[in-house]
């Protein structure tokens, strides 16, 4: 993730809103032994936010920096991932942050094997893959309505892991790909 102040990172382009904090992620997937596995991390407790959080690797923009090459970036500083190895697939609709502070573009990856990773420890406690069917397993995901502070309800949604739970802004990106994946009409 790039540190500093968050004023600085500020900026405007056609595509996207004046004042947006923008961020990419990258929705890393890669085949063992015929099961698809998706790349997850868990953010270190040296993180400004989101200490322990399950997430994918990603973060904010450099200056002059494309969308899907900060993805990419991000995990190469996060959890080594060789930036060659990854072809991009394609990118999920962007969304905003529950705050409303950011704009957050996942972009899918696809890797030819399980890549070797090595987690920076100033950003990344673990990395680790989820296989896509326990994605899906029957009792994994549930959701959740909580309430917005100027009144109505916000739509959380969990997967249960075997080590984490998975919730945030990280769940709404897989459950993104995984109804899209799938041809869902809605969440797994």
């Amino acid at each position: 993730m790039v540190h500093g102040d968050p004023a600085s990172r500020r900026r405007s382009t056609p595509d996207e809103g004046a004042g947006d904090l923008r961020a990419a992620v990258l929705v890393a997937l890669f085949d063992e032994a015929g099961e698809a596995h998706v790349l997850l991390t868990r953010r270190a407790a040296t993180m400004r936010s989101h200490k322990h959080q399950v997430s994918f690797p990603g973060g904010r923009l450099d200056p002059g920096e494309r969308l899907e090459q900060a993805a990419v970036r991000e995990a190469e500083e996060e959890v080594g991932l060789d930036p060659a190895s990854v072809e991009l697939l394609g990118r999920l609709p962007p969304f905003e942050s529950f705050a409303g502070l950011s704009t957050i573009t996942p972009f899918v990856g696809a890797l030819p094997a399980r890549p070797h990773l090595r987690p920076n420890p100033a950003e990344v406690e673990r990395a680790f893959a989820v296989p896509l069917a326990d994605l899906v397993a029957p009792g994994c995901h549930w959701e959740e309505q909580w309430p917005l502070p100027g009144g109505g309800l916000y739509p959380i949604h969990f997967f249960d892991l075997s080590l984490d739970v998975v919730w945030g802004a990280t769940a709404r990106i897989l459950v993104s790909f995984l109804t899209r994946l799938l041809g869902l009409p809605d969440a797994p």
